[in-house]
């Protein structure tokens, strides 16, 4: 098959048994690999799919400048589709982003516009949304596309994601273990899922300081897990169990996944491995779970896997065990 862009390459990303990093009898844990998106993410898929429904509905017009709060993935995900399709993209990003995600917006021609001021909670997502609204106001055509309300972004994986993950799997789901942040992925996946398997789990991984699932607010350093406001797509009745995770744990997670299955992850992918070890402690044998591996850890050298990096994170290992 040849592709007509980078874009529809997106999805289509395999599953793998992670039994070198969970080698427990009876246990078996798989992973979709959303890393090897085109993009990098499984970002790729509701950016793509937002954008495409956007133009299809006329929300989006060839003349719009989409504007966007992200604290990394998303914003590549979206400048590399506005790219292809000739549009303005303004991503609004904070201190925490990664080094290697900003130089990759920049040459994508995203505009980097960047808040250092943390909201209320201590967070920057308050922040940034506030940037974004008072961009609305100035830059002529703005469109907000908004992945923290946009029902299109759990969609995305409800119709592709998930659908794929039915296509591939060879038996069922005990629990889905997702990290969140917007919460998109793991509703659209579970609304999906739960209709093959009823009995199934869900489990969310969030971070420790977040509040989606009424954490305590504090300090996060590893882009892309938690936030410091509920997004409007959440729905808590929808989730069985959320499991919190410190930034340490993530980092500890990324390092043993490299070390045992040679898969170079972001720090969300790292919070969810310390999730499952979690959920595994608790769960009678046999017992099979669900993650996707949210993307790739080489924008991370300077951050997860950086031990001079790793020794400035504050130590809130007490706060997990409260939360």
């Amino acid at each position: 098959m040849v592709h007509d862009s980078i874009v529809s390459c997106v999805g289509r990303t395999p599953l793998v048994r992670l039994s070198r990093l969970f080698p427990l009898a009876g246990h078996t844990v798989i992973a979709k690999l959303e890393l090897l998106n085109p993009g990098g993410s499984v970002k790729d898929r509701p950016a793509r799919f937002i954008i495409d429904e956007g133009l299809r509905s006329g929300t989006i017009t060839p003349s719009s400048h989409l504007v966007e709060s992200s604290s990394g993935n998303f914003g590549i995900a979206v400048a590399m589709a506005s790219r292809l399709h000739g549009l303005a993209f303004t991503c609004v990003v904070d201190p925490n982003t990664a080094p290697a995600n900003l130089k990759i917006l920049e040459h994508l021609g995203a505009r980097i516009d960047m808040v250092v001021e943390p909201d209320e909670r201590g967070g920057y997502l308050g922040s940034r949304i506030r940037r974004v609204r008072q961009l609305l106001g100035t830059v002529p055509a703005s469109v907000w596309i908004n992945q923290y309300a946009n029902a299109c972004n759990w969609q995305a994986h409800y119709h592709g994601t998930a659908a794929e993950i039915l296509s591939d799997l060879d038996g069922p789901v005990d629990h889905l273990v997702v990290g969140v942040s917007t919460t998109g992925t793991v509703l659209g996946l579970a609304r999906r899922l739960r209709g093959v398997f009823p009995a199934m789990s869900v489990v969310a991984v969030d971070a420790v300081g977040s509040v989606i699932f009424g954490g305590r607010a504090g300090p996060r350093r590893v882009p892309g897990l938690g936030a410091s406001r509920v997004p409007e797509l959440c729905s808590p009745r929808e989730i069985d169990e959320v499991v919190f995770v410190s930034d340490r744990e993530a980092v500890r997670g990324c390092r043993a996944l490299m070390a045992t299955e040679g898969i170079l992850a972001g720090g969300s992918s790292g919070a969810v491995v310390a999730g499952i070890e979690k959920v595994l402690a608790q769960a009678p044998a046999p017992c099979r779970v669900l993650t996707l591996l949210a993307d790739r850890g080489e924008r991370y050298l300077d951050l997860v896997y950086d031990d001079e990096w790793v020794r400035s994170l504050p130590d809130v290992e007490h706060l997990a065990l409260a939360q």
